[in-house]
């Protein structure tokens, strides 16, 4: 399976978005505060509550739609020979939303996707619909582009393949700088870089994404990012978590759950199951923060640093077979 250290590594990051997206399911959309009441401290793969509004009813070990659109993502570069065709990309999303609701789930299109989608189907060009996307939709389905591609040296022409994962829902200055920051640091960790690496790739890469796009004003994820390190380190694992949650902020916000993934790397150092758990126990968009945090850890150590029993949990809840799309996702990027 793990037949090239490039391979093992970008199959450790798909696999650590899809650990991190189960592991924080359960808690998506809690407070910190009821995180700790209800559950204490997650160690493990949880149910959800049966009255979380969100995933009420997912059995533990199920992954959301921070997966399932990273999968969508990645078929659309397979199939488009590198390029997501964005009306394709349409098209696809409503479709996943229908089947979706067909089985009466709760996880179905964040706001700023459902807002662009609604636009695309009154007639909207695809190419104009994402100008107001903002959420941390598009950061959490650009892994298959970190992994497909490489961040340098071109560094523009690694950014037209961010751009055009996020176009269609996430077309701002502050939906394309929390993707970049994800890709460039997924990118970072396949090609075999340290977690150190892999923040400074998202950080330059990040302020580049900014120049793209329609401007929408909100704070420097790039610098938000940075400070994230700084803001976590020497503290203990509860007082990492109760200052991400209350500095940084766990919302749907790309400025907010994007440098919250990067806060949980730097207090985890890496790890891969670290750092999903401490992103399950902040609660907020605990699955996206910890997809995010789990695809660059994922990078960074690689597919045989996850845990091998949970690994195979995701595989037997959610039929989960990622290895023949990293293997066609890995023929655009040199051996």
């Amino acid at each position: 399976m793990t037949d090239t250290p490039q391979f093992d590594r970008a199959l450790g990051a798909f696999y650590g978005l899809a650990l991190g997206d189960a592991l924080g399911m359960p808690t998506q959309v809690m407070s910190r505060a009821d995180v700790v009441r209800v559950y204490g401290t997650l160690r493990g793969f949880e149910s959800a509550q049966p009255d979380n509004p969100v995933s009420a009813g997912m059995p533990a070990g199920s992954v959301t739609d921070d997966t399932d659109q990273a999968v969508i993502v990645a078929r659309l570069l397979v199939e488009g020979n590198g390029h997501v065709d964005p009306l394709r990309f349409a098209e696809e999303l409503l479709a996943w939303e229908k089947e979706m609701k067909a089985k009466g789930s709760f996880d179905l299109l964040g706001p700023s996707t459902k807002a662009a989608l609604d636009s695309v189907a009154r007639g909207t060009d695809p190419q104009e619909a994402g100008k107001y996307g903002t959420t941390n939709g598009a950061a959490m389905r650009v892994t298959p582009v970190g992994i497909a591609f490489a961040c340098a040296p071109d560094t523009e022409l690694f950014l037209d393949r961010v751009v055009e994962s996020c176009q269609v829902t996430h077309d701002t200055t502050v939906g394309i700088a929390g993707a970049a920051a994800v890709a460039a640091a997924v990118s970072t960790g396949v090609a075999g870089g340290s977690l150190d690496d892999a923040f400074d790739a998202a950080i330059s890469l990040s302020a580049a994404g900014a120049r793209r796009g329609h401007w929408i004003a909100g704070a420097s994820i790039s610098a938000r990012i940075d400070w994230a390190r700084d803001l976590v380190a020497g503290l203990d694992e509860d007082t990492a978590l109760d200052r991400i949650d209350a500095l940084i902020g766990t919302s749907v916000a790309s400025q907010e759950s994007v440098p919250a993934a990067f806060a949980v790397l730097a207090l985890a150092d890496g790890d891969p199951w670290r750092s999903a758990l401490l992103a399950a126990n902040l609660g907020g968009d605990s699955d996206t923060i910890g997809a995010i945090a789990g695809a660059i850890a994922g990078s960074v150590h690689g597919f045989a640093a996850l845990p091998a029993t949970e690994v195979r949990t995701l595989h037997e809840v959610n039929d989960l077979e990622l290895e023949p799309l990293t293997r066609q996702l890995l023929t655009h990027r040199p051996s």
